[in-house]
């Protein structure tokens, strides 16, 4: 068994003549050695940096001891390898690569900061600053693309989709909500797409509270996003695509005065079941006679009390089967102000169902709702720290294009890129990581170090 003074453990394995001891004696060496790639796009991007000078440090000069990018870096850096508490801090304080990550001597460097450090970091920022992170983030997002497009793009979509994010203690604003069945927050999270590329880029996360409607901040937040990408690609078209929770008459409004293309799920009604009742009994007879699933696409003009005029509403006539199961009817409705055929436009509303992927890998693969913090703003802060590493991992997806992780997400490629063992020696002219001779993905990474700026 391995102790402090025995650093050793010895297994028993078939043969027994030649017992395999495993040794903990390898100094300044890491199991996070593929974050190199991380820090490589950060570089590229001057995302952490860019970041850093939106926070004032109120500290005393004198008594610093972890400048304030320092801090980001090792929150931002510390979520994309897997950590996402502040107390994993205390296991990191001396690893080589966390060091090198953040531009100290991986051996000779000083610790990293603890805890409690880190803990007062995230509880000082204040709204102004959260603010200006944000407008950081969607920037260099959106600058991004910019650059690899050209200013180019045709068409650009926008989805937003809110999430529940469990709480289980005493933070502000925390909620009882009923469609979720916990108290918890309500962050929606942003996303915007090119042209017709599958990939969904993530431009913002606004934290809410667990009792929020949905339109919540919706208007202001597709405002600024729209002003953004309209300076960035002036000829390209919008589209705004949201579901349900979404339709209001205030937000319709908006939509009309910013001339955007919108698809926008509704709430089944019965003026409006009553106008596809037709068409679902044509889905009845189809689906009886086949056995199978049937779909039939119509649309009607349709105004609500509330709103001003009418509009195009797109209804899917659904009739589902499975086996063992009674046929069940489900129709579906959509706004929209675009000309196409409802099938097609119905069909384009659904692209938007990929956003959970995103939602899953910021949840589970990034740990989004780790908000423990007690101040609402510090629990805001560890969101956009989340997406500042989400915006890192997928850049580095869109270089992995034509690698054999092509469509890895988040967690995949944490597991197969960045938890790499690696030895650090240091000379007096450079810093050399020693990595395995062969694992099973060693040309991806070498095609991804040469991607984010190493040479051979």
């Amino acid at each position: 068994m391995a102790t402090a003074c025995i650093p050793q453990v010895t297994f028993g394995f078939e043969p027994k003549d030649k017992p395999v001891v495993a040794l903990f004696d390898m100094p300044h060496a890491s199991s996070d050695g593929g974050a190199v790639l991380l820090k490589g796009v950060d570089t590229q991007l001057q995302l952490t940096k860019r970041l850093a000078g939106c926070v004032t440090d109120g500290r005393q000069p004198g008594k610093i001891q972890h400048q304030t990018l320092e801090l980001l870096r090792q929150r931002v850096f510390g979520l994309a390898c897997g950590y996402a508490d502040c107390n994993d801090a205390a296991r990191l304080a001396d690893d080589a690569i966390h060091k090198l990550l953040l531009d100290r001597d991986p051996i000779a460097g000083p610790a990293l900061a603890s805890p409690p450090t880190l803990s007062r970091f995230e509880n000082a920022v204040g709204w102004q600053e959260l603010r200006d992170m944000a407008h950081v983030l969607a920037d260099t997002v959106i600058e991004t693309h910019r650059r690899r497009l050209r200013g180019r793009a045709t068409r650009i979509t926008i989805d937003l989709d809110p999430t529940d994010d469990p709480t289980h203690g005493q933070q502000e604003f925390t909620f009882f909500n009923g469609h979720y069945d916990t108290w918890c927050y309500l962050p929606v999270v942003a996303t915007v797409t090119f042209n017709d590329e599958a990939a969904q880029c993530a431009v913002a996360a606004v934290l809410r509270p667990g009792n929020a409607p949905a339109t919540r901040g919706a208007r202001g937040l597709l405002r600024r996003l729209l002003g953004k990408l309209r300076a960035a690609f002036p000829r390209a078209t919008f589209r705004v695509r949201l579901d349900g929770g979404f339709a209001s008459p205030k937000l319709f409004t908006f939509l009309d005065q910013q001339q955007v293309e919108y698809v926008v799920a509704m709430a089944n009604n019965r003026r409006l079941e009553k106008r596809a009742r037709r068409l679902m009994g044509q889905a009845r007879k189809r689906s009886k006679t086949t056995g199978q699933t049937a779909q039939l696409y119509g649309e009607t003009r349709y105004a609500a009390r509330t709103w001003k005029r009418k509009r195009r509403v797109i209804f899917k006539a659904e009739v589902v089967r499975h086996p063992g199961r009674d046929p069940k009817n489900n129709p579906r409705f959509v706004v929209t102000n675009l000309t196409d055929k409802p099938e097609a436009v119905y069909e384009f509303y659904c692209g938007r169902g990929d956003v959970e992927n995103r939602l899953k890998e910021l949840h589970h693969g990034l740990e989004m709702d780790r908000t423990r913090c007690t101040q609402f703003f510090a629990n805001q802060f560890r969101v956009l720290l989340t997406l500042a590493a989400y915006v890192l991992f997928q850049e580095l997806q869109r270089r992995a294009a034509k690698t054999a992780c092509a469509d890895a997400q988040v967690t995949t490629l944490r597991e197969r890129l960045i938890k790499l063992a690696v030895w650090v020696q240091r000379s007096a002219r450079r810093i050399v990581l020693h990595l395995p001779v062969s694992f099973p993905w060693l040309s991806t990474w070498r095609h991804l170090a040469r991607a984010v700026g190493a040479s051979p």
